[in-house]
């Protein structure tokens, strides 16, 4: 039972940190579960249907906060779907790729905590520059094989195309959509979850809610900015450490 409590609350943290900036937190959940020596066959899924829960949660807190430009989402959509399909049967050397990915993801931190967009220099991109970068997102995320979020969120706000909680709304219902699309896959596939499933999903809501709720109405700016910046380093870690 007290081993429980503890699996739980790590679930339950995770997702608080991840939900509080818009991202699902698959990168996280995928981490955890192999530290618990979970058997890689449910890993996938497991995150996957989590993934799903929390940034479902996240946008839709984000949402009724009025942080949500809509304008800026279909372009991403619209070409970042079929091209993570397309990375996904892309054969590459996944080893080598993930610790690229990974000195790339934490230049961006960097550059991001150093360097933040001013509130007053926001500006909306173009839709062909958001459609560009839906497909490059979509088409890295298929060949590795992990969520968009901590590819756009560092983009949008480096890039000045929206703030710290305009990134989170985009980037949870971006995550959502993706998400969706390869829970299709692998239903079609089939899969086994983790034999504590009803349990993790339990405290991931509690958490979710919890880290949406801070986020999209209780965080400064400033504080968001930290938080997505140790939400990208847990990314980068899974990346460098975790198969």
């Amino acid at each position: 039972m007290e081993q429980m409590w503890i699996e739980g609350i790590a679930f339950l943290v995770v997702a608080f940190l991840y939900a509080s900036v818009g991202h699902g937190g698959a990168s996280g959940y995928l981490a955890l579960m192999a530290l618990l020596n979970m058997s890689p066959l449910v890993m996938k899924p497991t995150a996957l249907i989590l993934n799903l829960i929390v940034s479902l949660v996240s946008f839709l807190s984000f949402y009724k906060a009025r942080h949500f430009k809509s304008a800026m989402l279909w372009p991403l959509v619209v070409t970042s779907i079929p091209a993570a399909y397309l990375g996904s049967i892309i054969p590459v050397s996944e080893p080598l790729y993930k610790k690229i990915l990974a000195i790339v993801l934490l230049i961006a931190v960097i550059r991001m905590l150093l360097k933040p967009p001013s509130a007053d220099k926001i500006s909306t991109p173009k839709w062909y520059w958001l459609s560009l970068a839906g497909a490059v997102i979509g088409l890295l995320s298929g060949m590795i094989g992990m969520g968009g979020g901590i590819l756009l969120s560092p983009l949008l706000l480096m890039m000045g195309w929206a703030n710290m909680q305009q990134t989170a709304a985009i980037s949870a219902i971006f995550i959502f959509l993706n998400s969706a699309s390869g829970m299709l896959g692998q239903l079609k596939k089939g899969f086994d979850l983790a034999p504590s499933m009803f349990i993790i999903i339990a405290f991931v809501l509690v958490g979710g809610w919890l880290g949406a709720y801070m986020g999209s109405s209780r965080f400064k700016t400033t504080e968001l900015k930290f938080i997505l910046a140790l939400v990208l380093v847990l990314a980068v870690s899974k990346l460098l450490f975790v198969n």
